[in-house]
């Protein structure tokens, strides 16, 4: 299992992206990719993932996909610059 938390593994993705912005499906597809240990899970990680979007004020949606099916999600502004620099430690987005 990895070490990261939910939030670090969200962030990496994100930020991995080259427009900063993932789908949902394209963070689940992601964190398989990378880390092998939720290939063969079973789905209930992605409850996980889906708490962390919507719990956390880091995370802000960013507009509906182009096939209207979902919301982008990103990092909020206030939080990428710590993001960025491997600091995930959960704080309130400072607005």
């Amino acid at each position: 299992k990895p070490a990261q938390s939910y939030i670090a593994l969200i962030s990496t993705a994100i930020l991995s992206s080259p427009e900063k912005k993932l789908l949902l499906s394209d963070i689940y597809q992601w964190i398989m990719d990378n880390y092998p240990y939720f290939k063969n899970k079973e789905k209930s990680w992605r409850n996980s993932v889906r708490h962390n979007l919507s719990l956390n004020e880091c995370f802000v949606k960013a507009g509906r996909s182009d096939n209207g099916k979902g919301h982008f999600w990103a990092i909020h502004p206030a939080n990428i610059e710590d993001f960025a620099k491997g600091d995930y430690h959960r704080r309130r987005a400072r607005r």
